[in-house]
């Protein structure tokens, strides 16, 4: 077992990606020359989120081996085996999406782990293209599935129900379907539930992390619906297409504020703690007292 042998469902769908997106284009500009409100592509937009994509996959040539090989250390020392039946895929599709869950829940919470995958949010866009925006720093996301294979699924189904769980989040990115029959959209993540977990719109932050199943969401309190036309990308939009920057500027502002002057618990706070926080402000003497800090001056 090695991942020489481990069945590539992505490379072989670019080109239904390449003709997807076109087609996208396509419609969405005639939707728009209609009269109906999207948001459509832009050139240096989806060549930047393209740029993103063609990263991760080379980056993914080095990084499956590595993670292929963590999973089958684990793999090797549990006595855990759940075969490869038709109930050990059942059961895989249900456990592997509620690890994405929270893969995606935590990337969100912890800014060392945002700093991953805010790339995926960074387009100010939503559209097919956007589904290609990843990150090129994938090691974060390693540890989420490891369960997996602790508990005796073979590694190679692992990452093939991996594979599954990623093409199915692509046609997801689409403003050009607006909803699905009503069973649909309350059991899958469908275009509508994720534009809400792409949104900028207050009431949408932080909601509707699923993969395929969207019941995770209704389960754990944080389903949203789309009631509000979403505003997409990030509540401090960045003002460039470059890719390097792209991957690596949260990873920078993270370091900048680690080494502010402060204690370790701070500088920690900064790193691991939601990516909204801050430090509480030191609080202000009583009126009528000089700071603790000084020295007591006699009065006049």
């Amino acid at each position: 077992m090695d991942a020489t042998h481990i069945p590539d469902l992505i490379t072989p769908a670019i080109p239904v990606f390449i003709l997807t997106v076109v087609a996208e284009a396509l419609w969405v500009k005639k939707l728009r020359d209609e009269g109906r409100d999207f948001a459509g592509h832009t050139v240096k937009d989806s060549l930047a989120s393209l740029s993103m994509g063609l990263g991760n996959v080379f980056i993914n040539v080095v990084w499956k081996f590595v993670a292929f090989a963590g999973y089958l250390a684990l793999y090797k020392l549990t006595p855990l085996r759940v075969g490869s039946g038709v109930l050990a895929w059942v059961l895989l599709f249900f456990a592997e999406d509620l690890c994405y869950y929270w893969f995606h829940r935590i990337h969100h919470e912890s800014r060392f782990f945002w700093a991953s995958h805010v790339v995926h949010h960074s387009s100010q866009h939503y559209n097919l293209t956007t589904a290609l925006r990843q990150t090129w720093t994938p090691p974060t996301s390693w540890v989420f599935w490891a369960p997996l294979a602790l508990l005796g699924f073979s590694p190679v189904m692992i990452v093939v129900q991996q594979s599954v769980s990623l093409l199915y989040q692509y046609w997801i990115h689409t403003e050009a379907i607006v909803r699905l029959p009503r069973p649909l959209e309350w059991l899958l993540n469908t275009p509508s539930h994720h534009r809400v977990h792409h949104a900028s719109n207050p009431r949408y932050l932080d909601k509707n992390y699923a993969g395929i199943l969207i019941i995770w969401d209704r389960l754990f309190g944080t389903f949203e619906p789309e009631v509000e036309k979403p505003i997409y990308g990030l509540t401090k939009n960045l003002q460039t297409f470059n890719p390097v920057r792209i991957a690596f500027h949260e990873f920078a502002s993270i370091a900048r504020d680690a080494m502010k002057p402060g204690p370790w618990k701070q500088r920690l706070g900064y790193i691991f703690r939601n990516p909204a926080w801050k430090p509480e402000a030191p609080r202000s003497a009583p009126p009528g007292n000089p700071p603790a800090s000084e020295p007591l001056r006699p009065s006049a």
